[in-house]
């Protein structure tokens, strides 16, 4: 019964984390949303996605698009909202915590 309780501790490190990521990089389960042409792209508007707890701004679109690779044409234009803080694909550092939300914001034209 022990190694039982001892499996749901070791949960966080789900399905859809990239490979070999373990310890201080555990993976957190987040809440990706998809507005205007991301969700197009992606096919729908939100979903849960596992990735690890520390992971750079472009590391963390990198294993979006890989969920969704069609979203890779929108890379050049697409701003991240952590937390509700717009954030650039980049070298940034971010420690998500479990069901963070993540907005993928492509650029919005008018007319």
């Amino acid at each position: 019964r022990l190694s039982s309780g001892r499996r749901r501790h070791r949960e966080p490190e789900a399905e859809g984390c990239p490979p070999g990521v373990g310890g201080s990089m555990r993976c957190q389960q987040v809440s990706v949303l998809y507005f205007a042409r991301s969700a197009e792209l992606a096919g729908l508007r939100s979903e849960t996605l596992s990735v690890p707890r520390q992971i750079t701004s472009l590391q963390l679109w990198e294993e979006i698009v890989k969920v969704h690779p069609r979203l890779a044409v929108i890379q050049d234009q697409v701003i991240l909202a952590v937390r509700q803080e717009y954030v650039l694909l980049g070298d940034q550092l971010l420690v998500l915590q479990p069901g963070d939300e993540v907005a993928i914001i492509p650029p919005i034209s008018g007319g």
